[in-house]
């Protein structure tokens, strides 16, 4: 009981990994030690648990790489001046294979959990540590949290939104925008985020080895009826390429 923080969950399979059989599990439950969250989940009786801690235990006990990201990413870390209106949103990426369980699901969360399963970025490039409370989960850092904005536009994300994210991020480390740029296999992304950082006249530019990351051959049209940039070979909304010019 003690192995793990309050406000997180205890899954079964971990439990029984450790040596707690189901049937020595349905006793803690039947004593009013634990109780059920869904099917493989439980939580300390009378513990208040949110979705950092759901979290803690998908990342810590059974080694998901299941983390949050994107914008939600960048909300926590103060990057985003964009307000949440109504109930909070929280963008979760993890790898391609990775399902989030029913138990995960279909709990009653104060957020609306929007999961991108993916395998367009190395698996733990790019996350940091988060303090949340009493322990610490996984989150994209801003890198890995604007190249993740750019994998959802522009359907699920705005350009602009990102763009204005982008423009704000004059500190990144060019080792881990190295890292994680010849480690991305999204010729989208990539294209849009060097021409976003060229736009944004990021100093951390000129540091990066474009010789080492493959950005594709061909044209892509990000949106129809917008501005050709010829040297990135995409195009991108006028309202884009027209910020922050002056008639």
């Amino acid at each position: 009981m003690q192995s793990q923080p309050y406000g997180t969950v205890f899954l079964s399979s971990w439990l029984s990994g450790n040596g707690y059989s189901p049937d020595l599990q349905k006793r803690y439950k039947s004593s009013k030690w634990l109780e059920s969250i869904g099917t493989g989940a439980m939580k300390r009786t009378g513990d208040q648990i949110d979705m950092e801690g759901a979290l803690y235990a998908l990342q810590n006990q059974v080694g998901l790489s299941l983390h949050i990201g994107g914008r939600s990413a960048l909300v926590l870390q103060g990057r985003s001046h964009y307000l949440e209106m109504g109930k909070r949103e929280m963008v979760l990426f993890g790898q391609a294979a990775e399902k989030l369980p029913k138990w995960f699901n279909t709990y009653p969360w104060e957020s609306i959990v929007k999961y991108y399963p993916s395998a367009f970025l190395p698996v733990s490039s790019g996350l940091i540590d988060y303090d949340v409370r009493n322990f610490k989960v996984k989150i994209s850092g801003p890198a890995r949290a604007i190249l993740e904005c750019l994998y959802l536009a522009p359907k699920e994300m705005a350009l602009m939104e990102c763009y204005e994210l982008l423009e704000g991020m004059n500190n990144l480390r060019p080792s881990s925008v190295q890292e994680l740029l010849a480690g991305c296999t999204s010729i989208k992304v990539k294209r849009l985020f060097l021409f976003m950082a060229e736009k944004a006249g990021h100093s951390w530019l000129k540091h990066i080895d474009l010789s080492k990351i493959d950005l594709g051959k061909g044209k892509r049209s990000i949106v129809s009826g917008g501005v050709y940039i010829p040297k990135f070979e995409i195009t991108v909304p006028k309202e884009l390429t027209d910020h922050g010019t002056t008639l």
